[in-house]
């Protein structure tokens, strides 16, 4: 398989002076264009993978290998069958994968997706190792990364934020824009809609959203021209 991956290089100045770098690579999988994102840092030679689509883990693993870096976890920020097809070999491979409780079931037996999903997909369950929360702050890198709670696209839905980057990874909360689905189980647009107010529209406006689905786009973009959720 021959893959285009997007590469974003963030550079900041570390505490002792010293030019540190974190480049987020970005690759839209099929079968539906979702994107899954490998955060790697340059420091540790180690990458934090975004969600799972098909074909995520032999992305990761080339995109590991060409970085020189180990994959060090697998945040799926939901439960949807197109961002987790590929989490269980991720889990065989011994990578540590997160993901919110609230989605558990679509994580234990994603075959309750199959009545809206593509046809002919095969499901396997994706064992969580450690289940995340709004306000949780996870140090698998050389950053700090906030979750934040964004339900209403599904109960389970997360956002990544690495303040020091300003980059935000809302799953499919939120697009360049629209905003994801409110129609199936678990989706509620009063929810969607509040959820994006409090825990997008907050960050800092400079900040880069890096979707579910779709290009980039900046906290400032949305509030003042989604049609869906002005800020």
């Amino acid at each position: 398989m021959c893959w285009k991956s997007v590469q974003f290089r963030i550079e900041y100045p570390a505490d002792c002076g010293t030019l540190v770098s974190m480049i987020i690579e970005s690759q839209e999988l099929p079968p539906i264009g979702t994107n899954a994102f490998a955060l790697i840092d340059t420091d540790l030679k180690a990458c934090v993978i975004i969600d799972a689509p098909t074909e995520a883990f032999e992305w990761a693993t080339r995109t590991a290998k060409k970085h020189d870096c180990a994959i060090v976890a697998l945040i799926l920020t939901h439960g949807h069958w197109d961002h987790m097809l590929d989490g269980y070999k991720f889990a065989n491979a011994g990578v540590p994968v997160y993901g919110h409780k609230a989605d558990a079931l679509m994580f234990a037996n994603p075959s309750v997706m199959a009545s809206y999903a593509m046809p002919e997909l095969e499901f396997q369950a994706v064992p969580i190792d450690h289940w995340i929360a709004g306000g949780d702050v996870l140090k698998l890198l050389t950053t700090e990364m906030e979750i934040r709670h964004v339900p209403g696209h599904c109960p389970g839905n997360v956002l990544i934020y690495l303040g020091r980057e300003s980059a935000a990874f809302p799953g499919d909360a939120i697009f360049r824009g629209s905003v994801g689905r409110y129609d199936l189980p678990g989706g509620d647009v009063a929810v969607l809609s509040q959820s994006i107010k409090s825990q997008i529209y907050t960050l800092p406006d400079a900040t880069t959203l890096y979707p579910g689905h779709g290009p980039t786009t900046t906290v400032a973009a949305e509030k003042s021209g989604n049609p869906f959720v002005r800020g």
